[in-house]
């Protein structure tokens, strides 16, 4: 497989994941199961490291699905049926696009500490701490950016 397709589709894969987990469950289930996630891989990624000298930290994906999973516990952090999915005015579906582009945008930059964070520390707990706070970031962001529209919205 393409080296580029991998990184989309395990994305992709987790949002859908991630929505459902959302709408069946709750954002604490998410929550947990990032925690479980983060832990599992840590523990993964420096047993592989530690097996294979030429082990190239950059090809792990798994942190997308940590970071991503992250920030739709924060954001929309809302419980829906799949019958209110629709409603925008919920911001269900509003704020879970926005976390997600917002989360891809802070992955991908490497801006200041996310990227001195993968940098600086080495092994699992770098890849995994990085991406929780790529998620953070995007979380919160989403979530302000979703007030400010209400508050906004109610003025007119």
């Amino acid at each position: 497989m393409h080296s580029n397709i991998k990184p989309i589709l395990i994305t992709i894969f987790s949002l859908f994941f991630a929505i459902f987990l959302l709408i069946s469950l709750d954002e604490g289930t998410l929550f947990l199961a990032t925690i479980l996630l983060a832990i599992v891989s840590i523990k993964t990624i420096n047993s592989k490291i530690e097996k294979e000298i030429s082990y190239d930290v950059s090809q792990i994906s798994i942190n997308i699905t940590i970071g991503l999973w992250f920030a739709l516990s924060i954001a929309p952090a809302i419980g829906v049926d799949m019958k209110e999915l629709s409603i925008l005015s919920n911001g269900f579906l509003v704020q879970t696009l926005l976390s997600f582009v917002l989360f891809i945008a802070y992955f991908k930059s490497d801006i200041s500490i996310i990227g001195t964070i993968k940098t600086r520390i080495k092994g699992g707990v770098g890849v995994v701490i990085s991406a929780l706070i790529a998620g953070a970031a995007a979380g919160i962001s989403s979530s302000a950016l979703w007030q400010i529209y209400l508050n906004i919205a109610k003025t007119f």
